[in-house]
C-alpha cells in the first residue's frame, strides 16, 4: 500500500511540472523531460499519449520571447540527431499530430537562427 500511495504522489508531481509555467529561461533539460513521454511515438509511430501531447503544448506555450523559441528549436534539433531510433518523420509530424503549430520542422537540419517567430 505504501508503494501506491509513493507511485501515486510522483504521478501528481510529474503532472504538476508538466502543467506548470516555464521559467524565464528554457533549458533542454525542460525540452527533454516534456517531450520524454513522446518517446515510444517518435521511435514507433502511431498516435502520441496525451502525455506528450500536454508536453509539447506545454513547450509552445512556455515559450514566449524569441530567444525561448529558438532555445527550444536547438534543443529539438540536438534531440532528434542524439536519441536513437528516432524516426525523422515521426518527429516532424509530432506537433501536427498533437494539433499545435510551431513554424519549423523537428529536424537535425532546421537552422533555428533563420526561423522568423
Amino acid at each position: 500500500m505504501a508503494a501506491l500511495v509513493k507511485v501515486a504522489c510522483l504521478a501528481v508531481l510529474c503532472v504538476a511540472l508538466i502543467g506548470a509555467p516555464m521559467a524565464d529561461a528554457i533549458t533542454c533539460g525542460q525540452v527533454t523531460s516534456s517531450l520524454a513521454p513522446c518517446l515510444s511515438y517518435l521511435q514507433k509511430g502511431g498516435s502520441p499519449s496525451a502525455a506528450c501531447c500536454n508536453g509539447i503544448k506545454s513547450l509552445a506555450s512556455g515559450a514566449r520571447t524569441t530567444a525561448d523559441k529558438q532555445a527550444v528549436c536547438n534543443c529539438l534539433k540536438q534531440a532528434a540527431g542524439t536519441v536513437s531510433g528516432v524516426n525523422n518523420k515521426n518527429a516532424q509530424n509530432l506537433p501536427s499530430a498533437c494539433k499545435v503549430n510551431i513554424p519549423y520542422k523537428i529536424s537535425t537540419s532546421t537552422n533555428c537562427a533563420s526561423i522568423k517567430f
